[in-house]
């Protein structure tokens, strides 16, 4: 029976809406800014091929696919296949101080045969690498939106 991770996060960023929505809908720059995501290589105009490694030696082979991108709602959303299988997603609303909060979503499956069979026993330890990733997430967010990654 597949096993559901959900993860949420959220933070603030001490910028405009606007920038760090164009900041998250860049998909192909977040190599750039979020060294977790080691690279992206474009299928078509909606999709990419994403490999992301955080703390554990394990590198994700992802096919990204773009669903719901939406300025109005601040909303952006992927389908994910490959070794996950789900969607991740960002919404960027108004903050406090003339900032933008940051939510971020995901429900997967683990589809990488190997990882699939060892994730029940290691759960704690998935989810504080993950943790991780998002926390270098929001570092690299709040450094790229001030111009630099």
């Amino acid at each position: 029976m597949p096993r559901l991770w959900r993860f949420a996060h959220g933070w603030l960023v001490p910028a405009p809406v606007e920038d760090v929505y164009a900041v998250c809908a860049a998909v192909d720059d977040y190599p750039t800014w979020w060294r977790e995501i080691r690279s992206i290589q474009r299928v078509d105009g909606g999709s990419g091929e994403a490999r992301v490694r955080s703390v554990l030696p394990y590198t994700l082979r992802l096919l990204i696919t773009r669903e719901i991108e939406d300025p109005a709602t601040g909303r952006l959303r992927v389908r994910l296949e490959r070794d996950l299988t789900g969607w991740a997603e960002f919404r960027i609303s108004e903050g406090v101080n003339a900032g933008a909060a940051v939510a971020f979503r995901q429900e997967v499956e683990i589809t990488a045969r190997g990882l699939r069979h060892v994730a029940p026993a290691l759960a704690p330890l998935l989810r504080a690498n993950h943790t991780w990733m998002m926390r270098s997430c929001e570092r690299g967010m709040v450094g790229a939106v001030r111009g630099g990654a």
